[in-house]
């Protein structure tokens, strides 16, 4: 018989919800939590549940993963399954990181299941099989069905269907479908097109993606009495992180009060971002939020004021989905405040 490993959290592996989210990876033979329904219903033995704590995961990836693949190293598995991971964006990003890392090293299917708001979603659909999940663990049976369905497809040799046949993101990839029906594309071309001019509902065969395309602003007219807010991307808050923003995948966001400072000072304030190297960014955080710059240049009369508040978050990996949230909410305050122009700082 097959055999299959399941990963898991620190809350659905059973161990404690968020004071254990710092829990190191543990693996346990036979089944914890969900993996004891995915063992009743997969066409495959579930051997081993992995479990590691999400804060664990996204602050100390390389070691986690590293620890992961180096139990497995000598487990035999035909199919690796995480999550589901709903809407739980830690959790989320967790499933994909593993199971993309299980995937390279082993050379097995992955397969985990989230919510299309989860920002491991956008992350890691193109390296993999992700169900559409539900937003929260009251859809536990209905996502486990769905993961299972396709992950016995798999075990079982039979053909993946398409996303929406089989309820996964779309990952880009085309292949080649012969019709039952043997009917030519030119033809299907004409009656979609006829469907259409009729305003009759069609499906085209070739989805193309919508962008959510921003005009560009006009420029400022009156720079010298400009009132000028300062956000950015790289991470940079006061030490103690007040607002809990994530160093990826940020579903977060900060507002700082820099209306009496000249520079943002080393120790005071510093970089949570896991997309770079922070020695050079704690050290001086003025190097990612040009505050100093700012104030000198709004000193010489460059431009009339500045916003009394620096706006944080952390770009890499996060959505479009949530960083159009973010921007949704800062947005009134500056408004509020008569702001005439935004300076966004990144990496």
């Amino acid at each position: 018989m097959k055999k299959a490993i399941i990963y898991l959290n620190q809350f659905f592996g059973q161990i404690g919800g968020e004071d254990k989210a710092g829990t190191e990876p543990e693996i346990h033979e036979g089944t914890v939590g969900p993996a004891m329904q995915y063992n009743r219903t997969l066409d495959a033995e579930v051997t081993h549940t992995v479990i590691c704590g999400d804060n664990y995961m996204g602050s100390n990836t390389e070691e986690a993963v590293a620890t992961i693949l180096g139990m497995l190293e000598d487990k035999e598995f035909d199919i690796f399954i995480a999550g589901p991971a709903f809407d739980a964006g830690r959790y989320g990003v967790a499933c994909g990181t593993i199971c993309k890392a299980v995937q390279e090293k082993f050379n097995v299917p992955v397969l985990t299941s989230m919510n299309e708001e989860n920002p491991g979603a956008n992350m890691f659909k193109k390296d993999m099989i992700i169900l559409k999940g539900g937003a929260s663990a009251a859809k536990m049976r209905k996502d486990l069905k769905a993961v299972v369905n396709v992950a016995n497809k798999i075990l079982n040799d039979q053909p993946v269907g398409s996303a929406d046949e089989d309820g996964y993101f779309e990952r880009g990839i085309r292949h080649q479908t012969w019709l039952e029906d043997g009917k030519p594309a030119s033809k299907r071309m004409i009656e979609m097109l006829v469907a259409k001019l009729n305003g009759e509902p069609f499906q085209t065969e070739l989805p193309i993606p919508k962008i959510d395309k921003v005009p560009i602003a006009p420029a400022i007219k009156d720079l010298g009495n400009a009132r000028i807010a300062l956000l950015n991307t790289g991470g940079i808050v006061p030490v103690d992180n007040p607002d809990h923003i994530q160093s990826a995948s940020a579903t977060r966001w900060g507002r700082y009060d820099i209306s009496k400072m000249d520079r943002l000072e080393s120790g005071v304030f510093k970089t949570i971002h896991a997309g770079f190297d922070p020695a050079a960014a704690n050290a001086d955080p003025n190097v990612i939020t040009p505050v100093d710059a700012l104030k000198a240049l709004m000193k010489e009369g460059v431009f009339g004021s500045m916003h009394d508040y620096l706006y944080t978050t952390v770009g890499t990996g996060t959505t479009e989905a949530e960083a159009a949230r973010m921007a949704k909410e800062i947005i009134p305050y500056l408004k509020e405040d008569l702001v005439d122009g935004c300076i966004l700082v990144s990496t």
